[in-house]
């Protein structure tokens, strides 16, 4: 027993030997992760200070701050931070506002209760392009849409909702692709909701739309930031559905950030505008992300 005390290395080496076998084990995953995100941060950061033009060869070297200011001073840039601020607002208070009311309605007893949750949650896991088909040639077509064929039976005139709304309309195929999201969370969060505390208010008489505003809608807040944080991290990178519906028009009725980043590099081929577009874009993004997290952390907290 002696010998195998003298023996044995301190605890000082045991410890430092075990981080050094900690390091190296994550060593290859780290370096993975620092080149599949720095690499990509640091060469558009590089082409953003760069005159690159991919039609025009002879237009090259450093371009300093010319990219952002030309970026900033478009009025384009400005129509497109807009239009992804209103597409955001306007399928958040869709896709949470609808999203709390179903999810209070299939938490009710009622026949076929099982398939209509279901229905409402399939469209989440519907691709984007092929939902925005789906809309632009099924739903939305003015000849032979559904929603054209509706109008036509009771007499109405057809309405193009892709050239006339454009922004609303990518707007309602988002939040159809986001509501079911919303209604899962918020239904699981409902679920949750001790059955005692409902049956107690109604019976000292709290109506329906009493127990649900101090009772159902107070219980879902944690849940509701966490969707609307969720949400609004993926909502700023809408491309797709754009691209597939309206391109960004008419001219630039439904441009937002991330449109408009990818018309400036593939479709006018300016790559130095285009890496400052997408510069400025991880600086909002950041900006939000950190106000949401922090908005999202005081209410579990609270």
């Amino acid at each position: 027993m002696q010998a195998v005390f003298e023996h044995s290395p301190p605890a000082g080496a045991t410890a430092r030997s075990t981080k050094r076998t900690g390091f190296l084990l994550l060593s290859p995953s780290v370096l993975i992760l620092l080149v599949w995100s720095i690499v990509p941060l640091v060469m558009t950061l590089w082409y953003s200070v760069q005159n690159y033009n991919l039609v025009d060869p002879t237009l090259h070297g450093f371009a300093g701050i010319d990219n952002y200011w030309y970026l900033l001073t478009d009025p384009d840039f400005l129509h497109a931070l807009l239009n992804t601020f209103v597409l955001v607002a306007g399928v958040l208070l869709i896709s949470v506002g609808g999203g709390t009311l179903l999810a209070v309605l299939y938490d009710q007893e009622f026949f076929g209760r099982g398939i209509a949750r279901i229905m409402v949650i399939s469209p989440f896991f519907i691709m984007p392009t092929v939902s925005a088909l789906l809309w632009k040639n099924l739903m939305l077509h003015p000849i032979y849409g559904v929603y054209s064929a509706m109008m036509r039976a009771v007499g109405l005139t057809p309405i193009d909702w892709l050239a006339r709304f454009p922004l609303m309309t990518v707007m309602m195929i988002v939040a159809w692709e986001w509501l079911p999201f919303a209604v899962l969370i918020l239904l699981t969060a409902v679920q949750s909701l001790d059955g005692e505390q409902r049956e107690a208010a109604r019976m000292d008489g709290a109506g329906p739309i009493a127990r649900f505003r101090y009772i159902i809608l107070p219980h879902l807040g944690r849940a509701i930031s966490v969707v609307v944080m969720i949400e609004t991290i993926y909502l700023l990178t809408i491309f797709a559905e754009i691209s597939v519906t309206t391109a960004g028009g008419p001219g630039v009725a439904s441009t937002n950030l991330p449109y408009l980043i990818y018309s400036r590099a593939l479709l006018q081929f300016d790559v130095g505008g285009a890496s400052a577009g997408g510069v400025v874009a991880i600086v909002i993004a950041n900006i939000v992300a950190i106000f949401l997290v922090r908005a999202v952390a005081r209410n579990l907290e609270a």
